[in-house]
């Protein structure tokens, strides 16, 4: 029989879920974002009965989410955790095979597409098509790196804004 392993985000436990076998796993960082009673005592019990693993991603894992995000736009939108959690879905995979990553959150499904990692939704339908992320001036419309630090356009000075773009995977994974 195929286990399945599954990496778990912050939202999976907000959105009520429970973990059932002992395949899970998460990052430190997520026990941090649970702030409601509920989603911190599925995450307690799962610990307890020994069904959710914490653990670190490895540096190769992190290289590759941050190449992949730098490329796709999404370094606008994943905050440092959302960066170890997709690491650790990479790490998974390429120890066990099989992984889904379960998240409600549209960016980490954004890259998950991206590293060909599935992913699971359990409050929402996730995305359907994979977006990028550019800088742009509202004004003139001058394109900017994602790195430029200011909030205003360096020509005319109208504010700078994140504009979705199509990346063209509309598979389902």
């Amino acid at each position: 029989m195929k286990k399945n392993y599954k990496v778990l985000d912050a939202s999976a436990f907000i959105g009520g879920y429970r973990p059932t076998d002992k395949n899970n796993f998460t990052i430190s960082e997520v026990t941090e974002e649970l702030k409601d009673i509920q989603s911190r005592m599925i995450m307690e019990n799962a610990l307890k009965d020994r069904l959710l693993n914490i653990l670190e991603p490895d540096h190769d894992g992190l290289k590759t989410v941050k190449l992949t995000i730098k490329e796709s736009g999404d370094v606008l939108r994943l905050s440092n955790t959302d960066k170890k959690l997709l690491a650790l879905a990479l790490n998974v995979k390429k120890i066990y095979g099989d992984v889904i990553l379960i998240t409600d959150d549209y960016s980490i499904q954004n890259v998950s597409k991206l590293l060909k990692i599935p992913f699971k939704s359990v409050l929402t339908s996730g995305i359907k098509e994979v977006y990028g992320w550019k800088k742009v001036c509202r004004g003139c419309k001058k394109e900017y790196d994602d790195d430029y630090l200011w909030d205003e356009c360096e020509i005319c000075g109208s504010d700078i804004y994140k504009r979705r773009i199509k990346k063209g995977n509309k598979s389902k994974l």
